[in-house]
C-alpha cells in the first residue's frame, strides 16, 4: 500500500509505503467506542461534590413535635426534602471514573481509528515540517498549500477541530508557529491516542518515516 508524501511548500515529494497493521483496518465501532470511553474516563477530573444530610449543618433539633401539629412529622431539617437539607444520590468527588485498558486492545483501536481516516481521505503525508524560527504566517501558509495540494479545501476553511499535526520529535519552532491556531493541534507521534484521531478531521503526518516507524512499534509489540 503505497501514498503520495508531499513537500512542506505543497509539492510532491516521494512516495512511502504504508503498513497493513496500521491503514488496513477493518472498521470496528465497538472496539473503538470501548477504548475512547476508558481513555475519556480515565482524564475525567471529578470535581461536583455533593453533601447528604449527615454532612449539611443544621437540623439538630426535631423540627416540631411528632403528633398533634396537623402537620407531616419530620425528624430533621437535614432531610434531602427541605430547603438546605442533604442532597439524595448526589455526585461526589470520590467518584471513581477511570477503567483499565488492555496494552493490545488500545493499540488495535489506534489501528482501527487510523485506517479509518486513512480511508476517508483524512490523513496527509509531509516529508517534514521546518521552521527556522516560529512564525504563524509561514505556518498558515503550509496549511494552504497542503490543502491545495491534497484537494482538502477543509483543511484551511475548517474553523473548529480542522487538524492534528504529527511531529516525529519534538520541535519548539513547529510547534509555536501553530500556538496561534485554535483550530490545530500539534503533537508529537508517540503521544497521538484514538481520542486524537478522532477529535479532528484532518491528520497531518509531518516527518512521516519516523512517525510510522514510532506507530509500527506501537501496534507490533
Amino acid at each position: 500500500m503505497k501514498t503520495q508524501v508531499y513537500k512542506q511548500d505543497g509539492g510532491k515529494g516521494s512516495e512511502i509505503t504504508l503498513s497493513e497493521k496500521l491503514f488496513g483496518q477493518k472498521w470496528n465501532a465497538d472496539l473503538v467506542h470501548e477504548v475512547v470511553t476508558a481513555m475519556t474516563g480515565n482524564a475525567r477530573v471529578t470535581i461536583a461534590d455533593t453533601k447528604d444530610r449527615g454532612e449539611v449543618r443544621g437540623g439538630g433539633r426535631k423540627p416540631w413535635k411528632q403528633k398533634g401539629t396537623g402537620r407531616a412529622r419530620h425528624g430533621s431539617r437535614r432531610s434531602p426534602i427541605w430547603t438546605g437539607g442533604g442532597v439524595a444520590h448526589g455526585p461526589i468527588s470520590e467518584k471513581d471514573y477511570s477503567r483499565k485498558i488492555n496494552k493490545k486492545v488500545r493499540a488495535k483501536a489506534f489501528a482501527v481509528t487510523l485506517s479509518k481516516k486513512y480511508a476517508d481521505g483524512e490523513v496527509i503525508f509531509v516529508e517534514a515540517m521546518s521552521f527556522a524560527a516560529p512564525k504563524t504566517t509561514e505556518a498558515k501558509g503550509v496549511i494552504k498549500a497542503l490543502a491545495t495540494a491534497s484537494g482538502e479545501a477543509s483543511l484551511a476553511t475548517k474553523r473548529k477541530n480542522a487538524g492534528l499535526i504529527v511531529l516525529g520529535a519534538r520541535d519548539a519552532a513547529a510547534e509555536k508557529s501553530f500556538q496561534n491556531f485554535s483550530n490545530f493541534e500539534v503533537i508529537n507521534a508517540k503521544d497521538v491516542s484514538p481520542v486524537d484521531l478522532l477529535t479532528y478531521k484532518y491528520v497531518i503526518v509531518s516527518d512521516a518515516e519516523a512517525s510510522l516507524e514510532i506507530w509500527d512499534k506501537r501496534v507490533t509489540n
